[in-house]
């Protein structure tokens, strides 16, 4: 008996010890622009996504996980530094701007560095470069993703449908001939250059709204470019380019604990899929380079299996927000959709405050440690940086976020109660089952994109419980539960003021 005492003991010591100095890897996989519905496993919509099933069924698939907001460029603020993005002024869509991350703020990567990491970043950026000004693509970018704590960064500045359509490592545009520089506008300067509006008959991509300046690849982009030709990109093999750069850079880091923020292009636009996967979805360019993203999660999954590192990595897949389908160029989203629904059973999408704009698919896993299951607690990417900081024992926190880590890794323990979300600078608030949505006296849909922003003149309040396609606004019937929400609202806006004008019941 007392020798089964003993080994129970140290057994118990063993594991306390372990989980205090566990050093899991982590790769955290950012999609964008993918809807809750867009990933078959959530079981909404009809297209097909095996790779990407295969971990959320082998891990804890959340039906309320959260982006912070309805845009790229402030999903990626809060994702990186655990901060509410409306609490920063920068943080809105970036096009040729300066980094919208403070130096001195506490990031993702930096929590990681401290404790020992390596951390890189493959991918979509967009969270600005340089500062105070223009940037030159000729000379060392800085600061970057290198500044704000990744050792290794193989980048696109901003998106695939902006200039300049380059990549960037560690601050230096890749192939760059000095003797054919880059010259980069988005106003006005087409340098004598064809472009979408002048040269239609070049374009193998027709633009529909906002895209109509510098063409490249046949592709009309936001914004001019002139020079480095040898530096641009092949649209059509991105995603092979960046699977390829994220196993080459833990190809050198696998020996250690490493964190790698693989930020994929899809299904943003402009949807160009490799020619192997054209047709794969029947449902045109946007279903196709789905299907080419799925692949990349199976390329990297398969990586990490081969080289017997998958027990001991995290895997996070998760989308910056919400689906939209033409988005600015004509590429059949719309009228090759079908029976499959982006959304879900959720209303919005893109740039809306609606469930659809920020309820995003949301899964993680790690063999052996985490249990199969389906989780309805609220949790957000805000919490990555307290939960993760947490898991490792170390001592930083943002003031946003929550310690989710017991949700995330452990299959235990209770979400988040509420958040704030944003949509193009306009918030929303969500407690528990309910929503309330402030006024926004603004147009109620898109008129490019088709969808359905959240704006009215009146409050918006929802039981997401029994309503959550978002049909019954109840402000009217539940008054009190109005006063309620509105009145937590406005304690976490606190002093700032704008946001939380006009709230008052009327």
């Amino acid at each position: 008996m007392k020798a089964k005492f003993l080994l129970l003991f140290f057994t118990f010591l063993f594991s306390c010890s372990s989980d205090k100095n566990m050093q899991p890897n982590v790769v955290l996989i950012y999609l964008d622009d993918l809807g809750y519905g867009d990933v078959s496993s959530y079981q909404l919509g009809t297209l097909e996504t095996p790779n990407i099933d295969k971990i959320a069924n082998g891990g804890i698939r959340f039906t309320n996980g959260y982006a912070s907001s309805a845009t790229c460029s402030p999903s990626r603020y809060a994702l990186m530094t655990g901060t509410y993005p409306w609490r920063n002024k920068k943080a809105k869509i970036i096009t040729g701007g300066n980094l919208i991350i403070d130096e001195s703020e506490m990031t993702l990567p930096k929590m990681f560095k401290s404790m020992g990491y390596q951390t890189g970043v493959v991918g979509k950026w967009h969270l600005g470069l340089g500062k105070d000004g223009p940037i030159d693509y000729n000379s060392l970018i800085s600061p970057g993703p290198n500044e704000v704590g990744f050792d290794h960064s193989f980048i696109m500045a901003d998106t695939q449908d902006r200039v300049p359509t380059v990549y960037i490592e560690n601050g230096n545009v890749v192939n760059l001939d000095p003797n054919d520089p880059i010259e980069i506008n988005f106003d006005d300067n087409d340098y004598g250059l064809p472009s979408g509006t002048k040269n239609p008959e070049m374009l193998t991509m027709r633009w529909h709204h906002g895209h109509n300046k510098a063409i490249i690849n046949g592709v009309p982009r936001i914004g001019y470019m002139k020079g480095g030709d040898k530096a641009k990109w092949s649209d059509i093999d991105m995603a092979d380019e960046f699977i390829n750069k994220a196993k080459d850079y833990l190809n050198k880091v696998k020996d250690k604990p490493f964190f790698l923020f693989y930020s994929l292009q899809q299904p943003h636009v402009p949807r160009t899929p490799h020619p192997r996967f054209v047709g794969s979805s029947g449902m045109g360019p946007r279903g196709d380079v789905i299907k080419e993203a799925d692949w990349c999660i199976g390329e990297m999954y398969n990586y990490l299996e081969e080289n017997g590192i998958l027990e001991n990595t995290i895997i996070i897949i998760s989308s910056d927000n919400g689906p939209v389908l033409n988005d600015g160029y004509y590429d059949d989203a719309v009228e090759k959709l079908g029976d499959h629904t982006p959304a879900g059973n959720l209303r919005g999408g893109k740039y809306s405050l609606f469930e659809a704009g920020t309820r995003v698919p949301f899964i993680t896993y790690w063999k052996g440690k985490i249990k199969p299951e389906i989780s309805d607690e609220i949790v957000t990417q805000i919490d990555f940086l307290n939960s993760f900081s947490s898991l490792l024992g170390s001592e930083i926190k943002s003031n946003d976020g929550v310690d989710l880590s017991s949700v995330f890794f452990k299959n235990k323990g209770k979400g988040r109660e509420e958040l704030v979300i944003e949509a193009t600078s306009r918030t929303a608030f969500r407690k528990n089952d309910w929503v309330m949505i402030p006024p926004y006296d603004l147009i109620a849909v898109h008129p490019r994109v088709n969808i359905e922003l959240g704006n009215s003149k009146d409050h918006l309040l929802f039981n997401l419980e029994n309503d959550i396609s978002q049909q019954n606004n109840l402000s009217k019937s539940n008054p009190d539960k109005l006063k309620e929400m509105i009145s937590r609202y406005q304690e976490i806006l606190g002093s700032d003021k704008k946001k939380a004008k006009k709230l008052e019941l009327e």
